[in-house]
């Protein structure tokens, strides 16, 4: 810990798409002067060691114990990106587990530094964690890594299970939450469709989400101007400060994780596209689609005519760990028909997607509507073909359609048949000549310069996001010295 800097503890939930966003946080603290101590279970801080820089940042890796045979969990299943939703659910209810030796940390860090740390930011999975951290006398908050209005829908969803109510059918208002407008059953998720009172992630839920309010504060990666709604949905709610301070997105130079030959052959093929000409495709890190829906994907592709870059992933129904087999899962000759004609790149897994976001021949972006991802594709100004397949990024399409105006959304789920000419005709609408795709071309835009805004830190001008980190450590700060 650097000598003379106060320190700051970071603690996400062990998936990726947690654990991504907490770095950047960390990346952020550590630029504002402060030291970061950043806390997860042994596998995961094994990988964050292999993939990020040399140690020169103050960024501190920090191992929390837990052993996956002590809650019926396989060997290395720390983290949900490949673990199926049951073994998932078995991971969330042992994270209170955490408590005794997060508590034991914390109390170890006191020690050895002399001195408590400005702030613990933790998970929204860790309720528990705001009691523990004002044990002793630290100012605590939660950052929650998807969108205020994404978030919003998902907590009232699980409290109140809606659209379980005899009077509704297919369409439903949120009870407390009346300004997401009408919601329909397709936007939920199937685990909380069939989700009843008994159901093991409501009954976890019940327990976490009311300790929400314990907190001192609610941390957002995200833009007031972009999400208002969300965020005034939780001042309502919790009664606490709210401050949204992103986008905190990851730079290549923060993590080392990227293949220089993938990155080097992405851009080199973009190069040689016109600009805005190249459709991007990814369903996340963890998410995939059916393989009937793959297939209509890739004959759309093949139909639109468009340049594309598709990051694949085995289909649902197989073993997502698989190597993606093009001739089982995508048309006959689709393959090496778009390679010959140069029109097309197929990627197994990964992407260097903030690297191609940020390219100028890419015109819009297919995305399952993570947070990560809207925030990513939104700083570079691309508009968005959304189809959410879990999660709260149904609600994050949503938004994005209704309120902000910068997507389209081809499908919900991996449970619906999706044709052909549906996926194209969406394609069109987003990257041909007309005037719905002008309309969103420049909404997106205007976003674009609304987050620059947000961020922008030079002389007397501070953006909402840079003034809010600021509010956020003062009452850190105030709160340390009481």
């Amino acid at each position: 810990m650097a000598k003379g800097r106060k320190n700051v503890v970071v603690f996400p939930f062990m998936a990726q798409g947690h654990i991504i966003p907490f770095l950047a946080l960390a990346h952020y603290i550590e630029q504002l002067g402060y030291t970061v101590t950043f806390v997860n279970t042994p596998l995961n801080i094994k990988k964050l060691h292999e993939s990020l820089p040399p140690p020169s940042s103050s960024i501190d890796l920090v191992e929390i114990p837990f052993n996956c045979a002590d809650h019926g969990l396989p060997p290395e299943a720390e983290n949900t990106d490949s673990i199926p939703y049951n073994l998932f659910l078995r991971l969330l209810e042992a994270t209170p587990t955490l408590e005794l030796p997060f508590r034991k940390l914390l109390s170890d860090l006191i020690e050895a530094a002399g001195e408590k740390p400005v702030c613990v930011i933790s998970d929204f999975f860790f309720g528990w964690a705001a009691d523990v951290t004002h044990e002793f006398g630290i100012f605590h908050a939660i950052f929650s890594c998807a969108s205020g209005f994404g978030l919003a829908c998902y907590y009232s969803l699980r409290l109140n299970l809606p659209h379980q109510a005899p009077e509704n059918n297919l369409e439903f208002f949120l009870p407390d939450f009346p300004e997401a407008g009408k919601l329909h059953v397709t936007q939920i998720p199937l685990s909380v469709l069939v989700a009843g009172e008994n159901d093991p992630m409501v009954k976890f839920q019940r327990k976490n989400i009311p300790k929400w309010s314990s907190s001192d504060a609610f941390i957002f990666n995200t833009v007031e101007d972009l999400d208002r709604s969300g965020l005034s949905f939780f001042r309502r709610k919790l009664r606490i400060p709210v401050w949204p301070i992103g986008p905190l997105l990851l730079s290549r130079r923060d993590t080392g994780s990227e293949a220089p030959s993938n990155l080097g052959k992405c851009i080199e093929w973009l190069d040689k596209r016109g600009p805005k000409s190249v459709l991007y495709i990814s369903f996340g890190s963890q998410n995939t689609i059916s393989a009937s829906q793959m297939m209509n994907l890739a004959k759309a592709l093949d139909a639109s005519s468009r340049n594309f870059i598709w990051v694949v992933r085995p289909p649902l129904e197989t073993d997502v760990n698989a190597e993606f087999a093009a001739d089982k899962w995508l048309p006959e000759g689709f393959s090496q028909r778009v390679h010959d004609e140069e029109r097309g790149l197929i990627i197994s897994r990964w992407a260097p997607q903030v690297e191609i976001l940020a390219h100028k021949s890419v015109a819009a972006f297919m995305s399952h509507c993570g947070w990560n991802s809207v925030l990513e594709s939104l700083k570079h100004g691309v508009p968005l073909i959304g189809w959410p397949v879990a999660a709260e990024q149904f609600y994050n399409a949503k938004l994005l359609v209704e309120e902000v105006g910068v997507c389209v959304e081809v499908a919900r789920g991996t449970n619906v048949e999706v044709r052909e000419e549906d996926i194209t005709e969406k394609i069109e609408l987003v990257m041909g000549d007309n005037e719905e795709g002008k309309r969103i071309r420049r909404r997106t835009a205007e976003v674009k310069e609304m987050i620059e805004a947000a961020m922008r830190d030079e002389g007397d001008y501070k953006g909402s996001s840079v003034k809010a980190m600021q509010e956020f450590f003062a009452a850190a700060a105030k709160s340390c010295c009481c």
